[in-house]
């Protein structure tokens, strides 16, 4: 009996596969019926406040897009290491049939402080972005089947939301900088009937931001000064869940969304707009 569900037959690369919203996502698109490319660092970048993912991780996002009976190729992988980043994808586009329909590129940090938190945040969440697509888009247009390219930025890529922290200000700035990338593939790629777009969470409970580090900056930023900033949602929830994204990327990837491109999708339960 053929398999009637809305991503049959097609494969996702996914970027920062191994936990909070990247594993989301590959279960999200492997649940309706994709196969998965999975790539995660799995190692510690030192800038980074909280502990990053382990092979562990990876594994447990193996096991469960296996258990929706998809098919899943994992890889650790740097998004700043270009040459790594594309045998990982040939790698898993050779043994998954030889096509590749989506790229969510979800991998990103989120450092504050030291000497190497600019560098090392542009490095990942824009560099790696760029990577992402560059490695991505080129299976894509030589299968000939159109398909859908998401980026994940933040809420801190459409509005001023920053500490003067070299880290945070790096996020704002490769976060804003994701946009334009966006924008401009969208209209580079739309000959092939490639879909660009990105989406920008408030929020989200994963490791990024439910750590002891990341909550104590975040209540700094909003008593800095009084009438400081407004750190809270719109809508009554403190944070968003990964599903939350994953259900998202979900709409931009599938044929529901198949009109939709160069857009910023906010999934912030009102962040944004209060703003």
């Amino acid at each position: 009996m053929p398999d009637e569900r809305s991503l049959s037959g097609r494969v996702a690369f996914i970027t920062g596969a191994a936990r909070g919203q990247g594993r989301a996502e590959a279960v999200k698109l492997a649940s309706e019926g994709a196969d998965i490319i999975a790539v995660d660092l799995c190692a510690q970048i030192a800038s980074v406040p909280y502990p990053m993912s382990t092979p562990d991780d990876l594994a447990a996002t193996v096991k469960l897009v296996e258990d929706t009976g998809a098919r899943i190729v994992a890889t650790q992988a740097d998004v700043r290491d270009r040459a790594a980043l594309k045998n990982a994808l040939k790698a898993g586009v050779e043994e998954l049939g030889g096509r590749l329909d989506i790229v969510v590129a979800n991998a990103g940090i989120a450092p504050m402080a030291g000497e190497s938190a600019w560098q090392d945040v542009i490095d990942v969440n824009l560099t790696g972005v760029y990577q992402t697509v560059e490695v991505g888009m080129r299976p894509m247009i030589k299968a000939g089947n159109g398909g859908s390219i998401v980026l994940i930025s933040s809420v801190a890529g459409l509005v001023g939301l920053a500490s003067p922290m070299a880290g945070s200000m790096g996020y704002a700035a490769a976060k804003h900088g994701i946009v334009g990338l966006m924008r401009a593939y969208a209209n580079i790629l739309a000959s092939q009937n490639i879909r660009v777009n990105s989406i920008h969470p408030a929020a989200v409970n994963t490791p990024m931001i439910d750590n002891e580090f990341i909550r104590s900056w975040l209540d700094g930023l909003a008593q800095e000064e009084q009438g400081g900033p407004d750190m809270g949602n719109a809508l009554p929830v403190q944070a968003l869940e990964p599903e939350d994204i994953a259900n998202a990327v979900y709409y931009l990837v599938s044929d529901a969304g198949r009109y939709v491109t160069g857009v910023t999708l906010p999934v912030d339960a009102g962040f944004v707009n209060k703003r």
